[in-house]
């Protein structure tokens, strides 16, 4: 780590921990405290649930917080960030055209990216059309501090899940949350949800699509002590292939073997495990299998590549990572066709720039694909607020990789950074409705892309 970002993460650090201390002493005393969670706990009322703290979530929660509104962050992980922290992906995928690098996606995507200390706040164009962030952990402690800063209107639950989800005619009117306090009710005016699985909106009974066969989940794994050698690369290739002949590895892919955080580390992506992520056997048999997975890569590794001859390993994260599984339908259900003629829409509140990237359930040597990423590259493409609705729900909007859009559409919208724009007009669509005091389901998409532009985000073709 450079001076510039040990001096950024050790500031960053002292701010995190002084807003926690701050936000302490002015609790009241443990046993009010106790009192008050006796009386309280079991039913929850607020402007507005977010359901699930991913990058859709969390820029949902800080959005809506900062507008105003009163808001309920809840996540099933004891920290937020989703695939960057949970699953450990470092890149800000979809920030920047490929080709010229300039910024697609402003407003909280870009802030937390520059609050990693990777560019400037008012950056224009980023060195890397796919930046990575110098450490996954900084970014729990930074998402910590964001939303500490919004106390007087963001509570944040974790180890949180949604359980269930009660309607009254056309509208969410309680959302089952489980957690320490037991079974707890939540009555929101309106809910976003960012679970990535569509989990409320399905439950909700709003109409969606999954195929029978979906993209393959990946678990990300950390390998210390490795000594960097120029072909490493294709040896860590070779000794795949040989541990998969030996039926040692059922299938794997790439793999990506880069030195992101530190001169003797590596950083694995090759991990590939067919499975149905809204299954829970199923799901759980995954990340069975990608343990298992990724401990044969090291152990091959080790046995057939010098470099690893003194490695150990070091983590694997806690979450295999999903690419896809529910996909609302939407008033808009974008499309293919959409994204590659770069269609625009009035109601644009988001820009899209990634390619089709659909992960195939089998093998790819040297490779995340089994075809030509350059041929399914669109130039940047609006994202309408229309594809944030659920058909037949008032008060719902679904933000992330769960949104409206085709098979092939959404292999370039679900990536984090097109998920954070989403999440942040979902957020500001929520206040919205609050103060016109109207449903988002039929709230004026423009107005929403409006207050994006008002804030420095919204779609690029305002940049």
């Amino acid at each position: 780590m450079n001076t510039h970002s040990a001096t950024h993460s050790r500031r960053q650090f002292v701010q995190t921990a002084a807003t926690v201390a701050a936000v302490s002493a002015a609790r009241p005393s443990p046993a009010a405290e106790l009192t008050k969670s006796a009386q309280s706990s079991r039913e929850i009322q607020t402007d507005v649930l977010v359901c699930g703290g991913g990058c859709a979530g969390s820029a949902a929660a800080l959005s809506a917080a900062r507008a105003g509104a009163k808001v309920l962050l809840v996540e099933k992980a004891p920290f937020a960030g989703g695939i960057v922290t949970s699953v450990g992906l470092p890149y800000f995928d979809g920030i920047a055209h490929i080709t010229t690098k300039r910024i697609v996606v402003r407003g909280i995507a870009l802030e937390l990216l520059s609050k990693s200390g990777v560019c400037p706040p008012d950056a224009k164009v980023v060195a890397k059309h796919n930046p990575t962030i110098p450490n996954t952990f900084e970014f729990k402690l930074l998402l910590d501090r964001l939303f500490l800063e919004q106390k007087d209107n963001l509570r944040v639950l974790y180890n949180s899940f949604i359980c269930d989800v009660h309607c009254h005619g056309d509208r969410i009117e309680t959302v089952v949350i489980a957690n320490k306090d037991g079974l707890v009710k939540v009555k929101p005016r309106v809910v976003i949800d960012c679970t990535g699985d569509g989990d409320v909106a399905a439950w909700a009974g709003a109409p969606f699509e999954q195929n029978a066969e979906v993209q393959p989940l990946t678990l990300h794994f950390r390998i210390a002590n490795v000594q960097p050698t120029p072909n490493i690369s294709s040896l860590c290739r070779d000794a795949l292939s040989a541990a998969q002949k030996r039926g040692e590895l059922p299938y794997y892919y790439g793999p990506g073997v880069m030195f992101l955080f530190g001169k003797n580390e590596v950083y694995v992506h090759g991990v590939r495990v067919p499975a149905n992520p809204t299954d829970a056997a199923d799901l759980s048999r995954a990340e069975v299998q990608g343990r298992a997975d990724a401990y044969a890569m090291f152990v091959a590794w080790k046995q057939d590549v010098p470099a690893f001859r003194e490695a150990y390993f070091m983590e694997a994260y806690p979450w295999i990572g999903v690419r896809e599984s529910r996909r609302i339908l939407g008033q808009h259900v974008l499309s293919e066709e959409d994204l590659m003629s770069s269609r625009r829409f009035d109601d644009a509140i988001a820009t899209g720039c990634w390619y089709l990237d659909l992960h195939p359930n089998k093998t790819v040597v040297g490779s995340a694909n089994d075809f030509d990423p350059k041929k399914v590259q669109p130039e940047p493409y609006d994202i309408p607020y229309r594809s944030l609705l659920p058909q037949k729900l008032e008060n719902l909007l679904v933000a992330g990789r769960c949104h409206s859009a085709t098979r092939g559409a959404h292999a370039s919208t679900r990536v984090n950074v097109t998920a954070m724009a989403m999440g942040e007009a979902a957020g500001v669509a929520a206040f919205l409705s609050l103060k016109e005091k109207t449903e988002v389901a039929i709230l004026n998409g423009v107005k929403v892309r409006e207050e994006l532009i008002a804030r420095e985000a919204g779609p690029y073709t305002d940049a």
